[in-house]
């Protein structure tokens, strides 16, 4: 069996290109690079979902949670060696009326969930792995398609890293922080251009290699 790695994510897991406002294909998506710079012996599964929240319930749309989903989405995946959470961008939306350390536990109390969750091999705990996303880019405040996220939607999602960084300390969780190596689009400031999956599936494999020791 090939060995398995959940990423677990939002619109940028999922492959949001905002030109189009389609799915970019496969060979440009970092999941599948990601897929590709690993080699045979891995299995890359997107769990990438438009929308999706770290804990927070959406009032408008249904089943964004991450909380709620992630115990048995890696379940239907074991075995797993590796969950790889990218999330916190949506959380900055205005209507949550969270700081950027709420979001922070947030994706802290999600990791923990994965940590503990038994869908490794014969029942052990997969290693987890949380990647601070690239910021907003501060133009986003013009951008039709973020209407709802608004009032320091960019300064929230700089801050996350930070927070992030100290609530993972010594919980034996690796922690990947995107910002200053991978940068949002000049379209709708928030979302991966193909040079953006590019360098993030880049950045992501030389984390793995440290943390599997292959």
């Amino acid at each position: 069996m090939k060995r398995r790695i959940v990423c677990f994510g939002d619109s940028n897991t999922w492959g949001f290109n905002a030109i189009t406002a389609e799915r970019f294909p496969e060979d440009i998506r970092w999941t599948s690079l990601l897929a590709n710079l690993l080699g045979n012996e891995f299995q890359v599964i997107e769990e990438g979902l438009s929308g999706r929240t770290s804990v927070i319930d959406d009032p408008l749309f249904e089943g964004l949670n991450g909380y709620t989903y992630i115990h048995p989405c890696l379940m239907s995946h074991s075995p797993l060696e590796l969950v790889i959470i990218m999330l916190g961008t949506n959380d900055t939306k205005e209507r949550f009326h969270l700081t950027s350390y709420n979001i922070a536990q947030g994706i802290a109390k999600l990791s923990f969930k994965a940590k503990n969750t038994p869908a490794g091999f014969n029942g052990s705990f997969p290693k987890v792995l949380v990647m601070a996303p690239p910021p907003i880019r501060k133009k986003e405040i013009e951008s039709e398609v973020v209407k709802s996220m608004l009032i320091e939607c960019d300064i929230k999602s700089e801050e996350i890293s930070i927070h992030l960084m100290q609530l993972l300390e010594n919980q034996d969780i690796e922690f990947l922080d995107a910002k200053g190596f991978v940068e949002m689009n000049k379209v709708d400031f928030m979302h991966l251009d193909e040079e953006g999956h590019k360098l993030l599936s880049q950045l992501v494999f030389h984390k793995i290699k440290s943390i599997l020791l292959f």
